[in-house]
């Protein structure tokens, strides 16, 4: 058994920008003490949702360090060093460490996509170009691969690979993973909306979005699944169902970016492409906020 970075709820923390369009470090540094003060369990920083795909290389590796620095040892931070080209990820995985990141989240390669021992290739050659844990991410609807569960067992003979974010939203897959790895692997939901399920698995938790307005409800209801409390977590979890599926009304992070501006935070707005929802769509968001009361 490997050790665990992190049980419960981890924030895909977004990346906050000025009218500009440059990183708002201060709002970022606002966010990070907001989700430590109210339950977040991990920090992960230059994901999907931090819009690490535009962040430019030292931008990167600058919100990586505020992250670090302004976390200071409260709760782990895991970076995002994922990227399609290998020797890229790897450098800035290796920055990462430098860094002293407690973990990496690297993504499947995108676009260029790859086989299967392409897969088991890639992430073996970063993890043996680090000595800190890895988490591998899989989200084919992003990427257009998806880490088979053989292969997932593969990699986790990798001392550094101990886990895996699985945003497949494949809950058959996820349990054939759970059932062939046992303990050589922890799992964490890549989806707020099968928590529950994921954990009843034997999932150790969640990479959350949710967690970017509600950090202390969802830390309690993954903390609800580690008590096997799953009746208690199932009624929260649907409480909140509904806010958590319109925060992908739109591509993600748009509309979790959005659900902070209405809250007050002043995050700014996502880069191109990534534009502002309608008017149709915030009126959705803004009423299922409304529902359970972030908004009046």
């Amino acid at each position: 058994m490997k050790n665990t970075i992190f049980t419960g709820a981890a924030v895909a923390i977004v990346t906050p920008m000025n009218a500009d369009g440059s990183v708002n470090y201060d709002k970022l540094g606002e966010l990070i003490d907001f989700n430590i003060d109210n339950g977040t369990d991990a920090i992960v920083i230059c994901g999907t949702t931090g819009e690490g795909s535009t962040l430019s290389d030292q931008e990167h590796v600058d919100c990586i360090k505020y992250a670090i620095d302004k976390t200071a040892k409260r709760v782990p931070v895991i970076a995002g060093t994922g990227s399609n080209d290998t020797a890229y990820a790897i450098k800035l995985s290796k920055h990462a460490e430098e860094l002293g990141a407690d973990a990496l989240l690297v993504v499947t390669p995108y676009y260029n996509k790859t086989s299967q021992a392409g897969l088991v290739r890639h992430f073996t050659e970063i993890a043996d170009a680090v000595n800190i844990p890895m988490i591998l991410y899989s989200v084919p609807s992003r990427t257009g691969v998806n880490i088979a569960p053989e292969t997932v067992c593969k990699l986790a003979e990798h001392k550094n690979i101990v886990a895996i974010k699985e945003a497949s939203g494949n809950i058959s897959q996820i349990a054939k993973i759970a059932a062939i790895c046992g303990d050589k692997i922890d799992i964490y939901s890549g989806n707020d909306d099968q928590i529950v399920p994921i954990m009843a698995l034997g999932g150790k938790g969640v990479i959350s979005v949710l967690s970017n307005c509600i950090p202390q409800e969802t830390h309690d209801i993954c903390q609800l699944c580690l008590e096997n409390k799953y009746d208690e977590a199932r009624t929260l979890a649907n409480k909140y169902l509904e806010f958590a599926n319109d925060l992908f009304i739109d591509v993600n992070p748009i509309p979790v970016k959005e659900a902070l501006n209405i809250m007050g935070f002043e995050v700014g707005e996502c880069r191109l492409p990534l534009i502002p929802l309608s008017d149709d769509a915030r009126a959705k968001l803004t009423e299922s906020m409304r529902k359970i009361g972030l908004v009046k």
